[in-house]
């Protein structure tokens, strides 16, 4: 019985290896016949898919694993040529073929290129950008998965013996013509050696891409830098998107790429050398670097993504270590936390990108800080937002100021509003006008409407409203734009007698790190901030401070003031040029005028800052008394956008 059972397996055996090597004899005799179907399969497919063709003139084997291609052809039906290739020579590792892999240990590429081209009438790549059919659903699609599949295939298909000679990318958007010739490119041994000519209508670049590059153990170290040692600028940008980027060097080191109990993990760093980018929504100016270094360890699970708190941000001599995570579950869910351990202050100044902060340069400080942020945010309980900012200073003090002399806020000056680039006329912040007024000058009525609208917790805070930040952040979160800021009178004053209007990166933060300093380091007290403010603002057509204001409006000092009268002047301080929106032809308030004030005059009476006798007369109409009542008429098609911003402008 023993005997018989031995007999079967050994002839199923032998049985399986001749049908394996009839297969392969059958593989190796018919395999031109066999690719050659692959070819007409794939063609059919981008025919009926695509409405495109692939063709090739030629195919021959050497050995058993290497095919050779001649005359490779990728085209549209009725559009110009995507792929072509004259000479393609390729070994598969037949071992990985046995596991339905296709993993490529040597390619050899003769002359050719990849085009693509855009114009008004259509492009010769649209038809593979057309939406497939129903894809993976949310709930289903597992990013690591995905990314160890994606990676996986793509780092097979990186030879581990590469020759390219004269393959080029070009490209025509719209008449912008580039083209990036390469050379040569070898991989050898590891050894990766790369030249490149770039052709563009801002001028012709060489570059050179060199250094280590190991797919199978998923390792690189590569540099990329002009061979003359001259800037590389990255051609299209600005064409494309405004952007100017440039640097003198790129490096890219990756140590790992591999999936680790159930995430998908990229580790490495990436620095830049003199480095520099310029674009209208970032700064006036072209921002600097010397060195920047990103060193991440990233890891993506079945529905998070996530940058490792280990990872370091260095800009110049500045390190920051951030921590991002994203969730999406039944909800998203969005996390993160920035750090910069003890750091000296003059440190801190001279690493700020050049460009970045005109307003600091020759700023010089002392002392040290350390600084944490967090923030968290759960779209299905966006009630428990998390945001908190903890600056902790250690014997910091401002030395001497850049542009920006914060100590002039203490004494009379002369400001000057800027209008579309237009300085306007001259205002005197002090003694010398006499329509500046001060504080104890000013009805009370108008300071609590004022702060009721504009910044209710002035007083109070230093600088910043942290729940107006998590409101701001909320909302903006949830309409995926900028729809809502947090700005407060202290931020709209740094900003107006300080900066441009420009609504860029750099403004924006420039008032932030102004307000911290003017607020933390105690540069002006609050009163005289607020009455600084009071007779800066703009509050109509040429129409500047409180004194003015209650000259146009009402004929009157500002401590003349009634009630109605104040809050009419504070809720018009958002868009004071268009005061007279406001007004119906027959000169009563519109309702949704009188509907706002009636809010603003509830809430005040919540806070305790009206009693009855406050309002007497508030129902009647409000009479504009001043010069501002020849507006009234005014055609509000012809009136001029707003100088001043909103509050909560960017």
């Amino acid at each position: 019985m023993m005997k018989q059972k031995r007999k079967w397996l050994y002839r199923t055996l032998i049985g399986l290896g001749a049908l394996f090597l009839l297969t392969v004899l059958l593989v190796i005799v018919f395999r031109e016949n066999l690719v050659r179907s692959v070819i007409e399969r794939t063609n059919r497919k981008l025919e009926e898919k695509y409405d495109c063709h692939l063709t090739v003139k030629n195919i021959r084997f050497e050995g058993l694993s290497t095919v050779n291609f001649e005359k490779v052809v990728l085209y549209p039906t009725a559009a110009d040529t995507l792929l072509s290739i004259n000479e393609l020579k390729a070994r598969v590792n037949p071992w990985k073929l046995c596991v339905a892999q296709l993993q490529l240990d040597q390619l050899f590429i003769n002359k050719g290129y990849v085009q693509l081209i855009k114009t008004k009438d259509g492009s010769n790549f649209g038809c593979f950008l057309k939406k497939e059919g129903a894809k993976k659903t949310q709930s289903t699609l597992e990013y690591n998965e995905l990314l160890n599949r994606l990676s996986t295939q793509l780092l097979d298909l990186i030879p581990t013996d590469l020759k390219v000679a004269q393959f080029a990318f070009k490209a025509n958007h719209n008449g912008y013509q580039l083209a990036m010739n390469c050379t040569q490119m070898q991989l050898i041994q590891k050894k990766l050696t790369t030249q490149i000519q770039v052709i563009s209508p801002e001028g012709t670049q060489e570059w050179v891409l060199e250094g280590l590059a190991d797919p199978r153990e998923r390792q690189t170290d590569l540099q990329w830098k002009s061979p003359k040692n001259e800037i590389v600028s990255i051609p299209y940008f600005f064409n494309r998107f405004g952007l100017e980027a440039a640097f003198k060097s790129a490096h890219l080191h990756i140590d790992r790429i591999e999936m680790t109990d159930g995430f998908w993990e990229l580790q490495g760093f990436a620095n830049l050398s003199q480095s520099h980018v310029f674009h209208a929504k970032i700064a006036s100016n072209p921002v600097e670097l010397n060195t920047f270094q990103f060193d991440f360890t990233t890891r993506v699970g079945a529905r998070s993504v996530e940058l490792d708190s280990s990872s370091v941000l260095q800009m110049n001599a500045l390190k920051l270590r951030p921590f991002i995570r994203y969730q999406n579950d039944a909800s998203k869910q969005y996390a993160l936390s920035l750090n910069i351990e003890n750091t000296s202050a003059q440190t801190f100044i001279e690493a700020l990108p050049k460009g970045l902060f005109p307003h600091f340069d020759g700023m010089q400080a002392q002392g040290s800080f350390t600084y944490n942020l967090q923030f968290s945010f759960d779209t299905a309980h966006p009630k428990d937002l998390v945001f908190e900012s903890h600056f902790k200073p250690k014997s910091l003090a401002i030395t001497q100021y850049g542009t920006a002399n914060l100590n002039k806020l203490n004494d009379a000056f002369l400001y000057r509003a800027i209008e579309r680039g237009v300085l306007q006329r001259p205002v005197w912040i002090g003694p010398e006008n006499p329509m500046y007024y001060r504080l104890d000058q000013v009805s009370p009525y108008l300071k609590n409407c004022v702060l009721t609208c504009e910044d209710p917790s002035f007083f109070h805070h230093r600088g910043f409203i942290t729940e107006a930040f998590k409101q701001s952040i909320a909302r903006n979160i949830k309409t995926k734009k900028f729809a809502r800021g947090a700005s407060t009178i202290s931020m709209q004053l740094v900003k107006n007698v300080f900066l441009t209007r420009e609504k860029t990166l750099s403004r924006k933060l420039e008032e932030i790190l102004l307000v911290y300093v003017l607020e933390n380091q105690r540069i002006a007290s609050k009163e005289r901030l607020f009455e600084i403010y009071l007779n800066l603002i703009e509050w109509g057509p040429n129409v500047y401070g409180i004194g003015e204001a209650a000259a146009f409006y009402f004929s009157k000092t500002p401590d003349q003031l009634s009630y109605a009268e104040c809050l009419f002047l504070a809720t018009i301080i958002p868009r004071p040029k268009g005061f007279m929106t406001r007004f119906a032809h027959e000169g009563a308030l519109k309702a949704f005028a009188k509907k706002q004030q009636d809010f603003l005059t509830k809430l005040q009476f919540r806070r305790g800052l009206l009693t009855e006798t406050d309002t007497v007369g508030y129902h009647q109409p409000l009479q504009i008394l001043g010069a501002a009542r020849s507006f009234l008429k005014a055609d509000p098609a012809l009136i001029i956008q707003d100088t001043i911003e909103p509050a909560d402008a960017f």
